[in-house]
């Protein structure tokens, strides 16, 4: 455990580390707050100021019958089902829609926006779960020990032909972030904010999130009942998934061994003034 001195005080850096996390946590809890407080506040204003005005137009229908529909509209979404549109939607539990599924199962994404329903489906979802996250751990850790292999690759044949090793360190790794931004970041939100009209921001702030396995579920490819996609864009959309996870986990690796080596860094402390030996005097003969 490193420490480091601050006026004669001994304070060890994982202390340091430790309140800095929390503080990052409360900082972020109150930027959360002061952002979303009150556009909720103004959002539930108006969804029941929605709701008194349709029973005004509807005098037929009652609070309490209102109520139980709101319910019903709310248990049919949180089982998969949108409730805009009609029968006809395109099914959650088709082969690509369930690949992708199972894509954010093992990957432990979550988007909250569908679930098993059935019984068997939970059991099965648990145990597939089980082994799945394990392998797909393992999965991940070969594919991004194989995207570090070709790095270094780069690397050494990028050395051969300099004699700038440590600027061609950094010019091959942020060559490789720029590569890799392209691939994962930047071109996919085009792709998905043309396929579900979104906004460009709204397409990449879904991609992070996707590819962080932070996983909200307030924006998820593939759903809208309007719109009629080709089999494989939920598939599709899975494989960029696990891919691109490699690459950000990869990436985050990268941020944290940084990070890591910046915290144990061992301060030196301050060194005591070396002890002046003195022989033993010696008495003046004079």
């Amino acid at each position: 455990m490193s420490y480091f001195t601050v006026h004669s005080i001994r304070v060890s850096w994982t202390v340091i580390l430790l309140l800095g996390y929390f503080v990052y946590l409360f900082l972020g809890a109150a930027v959360f707050q002061m952002l979303e407080k009150q556009a909720e506040s103004h959002t539930r204003s108006n969804f029941q100021l929605a709701k008194l005005k349709f029973l005004t137009n509807y005098s037929c229908l009652d609070g309490p019958a209102l109520e139980r529909f709101v319910q019903i509209i709310i248990d049919a979404w949180d089982k998969g089902v949108n409730p805009t549109g009609n029968s006809t939607n395109p099914s959650n539990w088709d082969f690509s829609s369930s690949f992708f599924f199972a894509g954010t199962v093992v990957t432990t994404i979550g988007f909250g926006n569908l679930s098993p329903s059935t019984v068997g489906g939970q059991v099965f979802c648990v145990f597939y779960a089980l082994f799945g996250v394990p392998l797909n751990l393992t999965f991940l850790n070969i594919l991004g020990r194989s995207l570090n292999g070709y790095l270094k690759r780069l690397e050494r044949s990028a050395q051969k032909s300099s004699n700038h090793k440590q600027v061609t360190k950094i010019f091959t790794m942020v060559f490789f972030l720029i590569i890799g931004t392209v691939l994962f970041l930047v071109f996919p939100p085009l792709l998905f904010s043309h396929v579900e009209g979104w906004t460009y921001g709204e397409s990449f702030y879904f991609a992070f999130i996707t590819l962080s396995t932070i996983g909200f579920g307030d924006y998820v490819v593939g759903t809208d009942p309007d719109k009629h996609y080709i089999s494989i864009y939920r598939s599709l959309a899975g494989v960029w998934i696990v891919v691109g996870l490699a690459w950000l986990a990869l990436l985050f690796n990268l941020g944290s061994r940084i990070m890591g080596r910046i915290f144990q860094l061992k301060w030196q402390r301050k060194k005591s003034k070396p002890e002046v030996k003195h022989g033993p005097k010696q008495e003046d003969c004079t």
